[in-house]
């Protein structure tokens, strides 16, 4: 690999999980009318589970009990992230409830802060959320958009207990915690899988298209890329999430945002930009992801 390819690959490996991320999404919100929100959420978690055992042999790892009950934590947390939000998208475009849910991780970025800066990229996102309710023209349903908010606050909590977990193999910590996720998920998605002549041929492979797009894809690209790029590099580009999440459902599933609405997933983004533009930890430890696996 030469210098500049070198250079280059963790930045197109962010940019490929971003997107991968995105149509994951598209293809899982598409399983909706079949088996709806919890049992699109409960095939994709199990599923993810299968496949990241796979990849990371998770009963290879060595813990201790603290270790452990850190881990099932964060695999409760991952799975009540990904309900609420798959509970949010079934009366919220992607990119609307990406914009609500990315506030949890601006939350944590600017956690203790004490700079003027910091202050105004909360009031822009604080004017993106306010521009999303229906006395701003934004319109959007209240019931998603409280799913989303929850999804926001268990998306801040995955992020602290996976730095906490970043130090105990992550890959394969991602790996025990997805089981984990599943019982959070299973109880309430498992009945509308249970119906007889619902798991067909076809649901069971886009749930599995789901499962690799939406989390072994994406987590194994931003695991390799955290190795190379500071912290502060990663946010910067991940907060792109919602503006590609809402173009990607514009183009797959034709999901129209008004002129409002685009203005306040641009004010997210631009305040997670300069968020994490203004972070003074540079550093690349991280390897535990902060994208959401929803």
């Amino acid at each position: 690999m030469t210098a500049r390819l070198r250079a280059i690959w963790p930045y197109a490996a962010v940019v490929a999980a971003i997107v991968s991320f995105a149509v994951g999404t598209t293809v899982a919100k598409s399983l909706f009318p079949l088996v709806g929100a919890e049992g699109a959420v409960t095939l994709r978690v199990i599923l993810s589970a299968v496949v990241l055992a796979v990849i990371f042999r998770p009963w290879k790892a060595r813990r201790t009990g603290a270790n452990l009950w850190l881990t099932v934590l964060f695999g409760l947390v991952l799975g009540a992230m990904n309900l609420t939000f798959y509970l949010s998208l079934r009366t919220l475009p992607i990119g609307v409830a990406l914009g609500i849910e990315f506030i949890g991780p601006l939350s944590v970025a600017l956690i203790g802060a004490r700079r003027l800066s910091h202050v105004l990229w909360v009031a822009l996102a604080a004017a993106g959320l306010l521009l999303l309710l229906p006395i701003a023209g934004g319109g959007i349903d209240p019931v998603g958009a409280g799913f989303a908010a929850l999804a926001a606050v268990f998306w801040a909590l995955y992020i602290v207990l996976g730095k906490k977990l970043s130090d105990f193999d992550p890959g394969r910590s991602l790996a025990l915690g997805m089981f984990a996720a599943v019982l959070v998920v299973a109880p309430i998605g498992i009945e509308p899988l249970s119906v007889p002549g619902v798991l067909t041929p076809t649901v069971l492979g886009l749930g599995l298209l789901v499962a690799i797009l939406s989390s072994a894809i994406p987590y194994s690209l931003e695991m390799a890329a955290l190795r190379h790029l500071p912290r502060r590099t990663f946010g910067v580009m991940l907060s792109l999430d919602p503006a590609v999440g809402a173009l990607f459902g514009l183009l797959l599933l034709g999901e129209m945002l008004t002129g409002v609405q685009w203005l306040a997933v641009a004010f997210i983004v631009a305040a997670s930009v300069g968020a994490a533009a203004t972070s003074r930890d540079p550093t690349p430890k991280s390897a535990i992801p902060t994208d959401a696996p929803a």
